[in-house]
């Protein structure tokens, strides 16, 4: 597995979409080869977009996912020292890294198919964690704010 170096967001990247998926199911599409998030919801977008680590995860979901990541995640990644963080350990409430959604299909023989509408990944990279309210489908992150400039202003007697 190649790996790519961690990005930053800034420039362009702040631009893109994003989409919030629970952990530990972002930890797996970045770490351990999940090519495939589930929805209910079919979309015609196909491009680049940022991964929106969510912040709610109940000790059961995580417990769930484990298994089932465990159960998927392909063999080259069996065995390579890669970790399973714990829930507390797990980033959330931000951007963790970016995709480009290909294709959106109603089945796959991807293990990580669970229906009904699968957003088929592709160029997955991880991007240093930034912090950010998510939303529900795709959305854009909130503008920076300008922080006005503070003058001196000399007096003249």
């Amino acid at each position: 597995m190649n790996q790519l170096p961690i990005l930053t967001l800034e420039g362009s990247l702040a631009l893109l979409p994003a989409l919030s998926i629970r952990q530990p199911w972002a930890w797996a599409i970045l770490n351990v080869g999940k090519d495939i998030e589930n929805r209910t919801w079919q979309t015609g977008f196909r491009g680049r977009f940022l991964i929106h680590a969510a912040m709610g995860c109940t000790p059961e979901e995580y417990l769930n996912a484990k298994t089932q990541i465990g159960e998927a995640a392909a063999p080259e990644y069996h065995g390579q020292g890669i970790i399973f963080p714990g829930l507390k350990n797990m980033e959330r409430g931000g951007i963790v890294g970016m995709a480009e959604i290909v294709d959106c299909v109603a089945a796959s023989s991807s293990p990580w198919f669970g229906g009904p509408w699968g957003f088929v990944l592709r160029n997955i990279q991880k991007i240093q964690f930034h912090p950010c309210r998510g939303d529900r489908g795709f959305f854009n992150l909130p503008k920076p704010r300008l922080q006005p400039i503070a003058h001196a202003h000399a007096t003249s007697n």
